[in-house]
């Protein structure tokens, strides 16, 4: 395989697990109350 092959592919295969963290960290448990509570910061009243 050529260099620049080799380079693609370690590209993509990071940018993949980097994705997969991004879901894993939207999704975790623990933020979903704090990222709710930040969904409704538009529509309060001050």
């Amino acid at each position: 395989m050529d260099d620049i092959t080799i380079l693609r592919i370690i590209a993509t295969v990071l940018s993949f697990v980097c994705f997969l963290g991004i879901i894993w960290w939207t999704l975790d448990r623990r933020k979903t109350r704090r990222f709710e509570d930040a969904s409704r910061l538009p529509f309060l009243d001050e």
